[in-house]
């Protein structure tokens, strides 16, 4: 996607998680995502220097000015809190000119979200999504040709060196789209290579425990989508969860098999076309899930997406919440003939508070 000469758009899709929460975060372990048909757009444009960062949720624009191979502002604490994942995003671009020779970008990047309601986020990955499409945009802009993989492992990079226990799942799905088998490389591996060769051979090394393959959407369901209306941070979460020093322990060990055996039958039945099979392991990652918060009193479940997993279960469906919990949204899947109950299984949601969301699958990526 262009418009005029000199500029450059690329958009990337959100995503939801299907199952496979926490338990991703460690290297290797699999999960399971699916893009939405929501998206960030990110326009850049040229400017005689520096770097001006524009968003629909910021205020005023931001001009930034390179310096020693990072963006600087007058006003950096602003700018890293609400841009932060765009600025690395720039910044990962600018280290590959870098190591080829070529100048940092000079440009203006304007971005436009559809995975918020007036600057309420939904919980579709925003964060995951706009730092593919500034990846992808800022690459283009500058002249770079990158594989799909190569923007995966420079949003990666970006995202990591902001929050190292994030997964990278929102962002395999932004970048390949539709149903996909995911699991997380090392970061601290990742990144420490990084360091010591550069970014240029790190997007060529082996990343220990990656892995991304798509999977066929499922066979006879309909997937619902529920909102809480209450926002959740999924990185504040998961690092209350690390501080209660609950990795290592039996509790973890036992979530951590019972999720990946969870999501390896659900992969199983997808490729099958077996949609009761998937609907019984949905119903266990719910169950898992809500052991753990039972376990280490997270708030995974929040009043509403217990209602929304209850009212779905109801009326013969499957649901759960999708990433962190403590708010967000919560997927359902049920029999995509039976009408009656989906529209029942609104009216529950609508009665509980839980708003419907008009979404389906994103059978796109971001595109180069």
């Amino acid at each position: 996607m262009t418009s005029r000469p000199g500029t450059v758009v690329r958009r990337a899709p959100g995503k939801l998680f299907v199952a496979g929460e926490y338990a991703v975060v460690e290297p290797g372990n699999p999960a399971i995502l699916m893009a939405v048909d929501r998206h960030v757009t990110v326009t850049v444009s040229p400017v005689e220097t520096g770097v001006v960062i524009s968003s629909d949720l910021a205020a005023r624009p931001v001009p930034m000015r390179w310096r020693d191979g990072r963006l600087g502002a007058a006003d950096a604490q602003r700018a890293r809190d609400g841009l932060a994942h765009v600025v690395a995003a720039v910044e990962v671009v600018g280290r590959l000119l870098g190591e080829r020779g070529m100048p940092a970008p000079a440009c203006e990047v304007s971005i436009s979200s559809r995975l918020h309601d007036n600057g309420t986020k939904f919980g579709l990955g925003s964060s995951g999504a706009v730092t593919v499409a500034t990846v992808a945009a800022v690459a283009s802009f500058c002249g770079l040709r990158l594989s799909r993989d190569d923007r995966f492992r420079l949003a990666m990079l970006a995202t990591a060196g902001i929050d190292a226990k994030a997964s990278g799942g929102d962002l395999a799905a932004s970048t390949w789209g539709g149903w996909i088998a995911y699991q997380a490389p090392d970061r601290a591996a990742v990144l420490d290579l990084a360091r010591r060769r550069g970014v240029e051979e790190t997007l060529r090394a082996p990343w220990p425990g990656f892995g991304v393959r798509r999977l066929p959407a499922p066979h006879g369901l309909s997937l619902e989508v529920g909102w809480t209306g209450t926002p959740a941070s999924t990185a504040s979460l998961v690092s209350d969860l690390n501080r209660r020093t609950w990795r290592g322990t039996a509790s973890h060990r036992s979530f951590t098999e019972t999720t990946t055996d969870c999501v390896r039958a659900s992969v199983s039945a997808l490729e099958r076309g077996d949609g009761a099979e998937l609907l019984r392991q949905i119903r266990r990652a719910r169950r898992e899930l809500a052991r753990l918060d039972d376990e280490v009193g997270l708030g995974i479940f929040t009043p509403g997406l217990t209602a929304l997993c209850d009212a779905t279960e109801a009326v013969g469906g499957a649901a759960k919440p999708s990433g962190a919990g403590g708010g967000d949204c919560g997927i359902a899947l049920l029999d995509a003939q039976a009408a009656a109950r989906i529209s029942q299984l609104r009216q529950r949601w609508a009665t509980a508070g839980v708003r419907p969301l008009p979404i389906r699958p994103a059978m796109e990526g971001n595109e180069e």
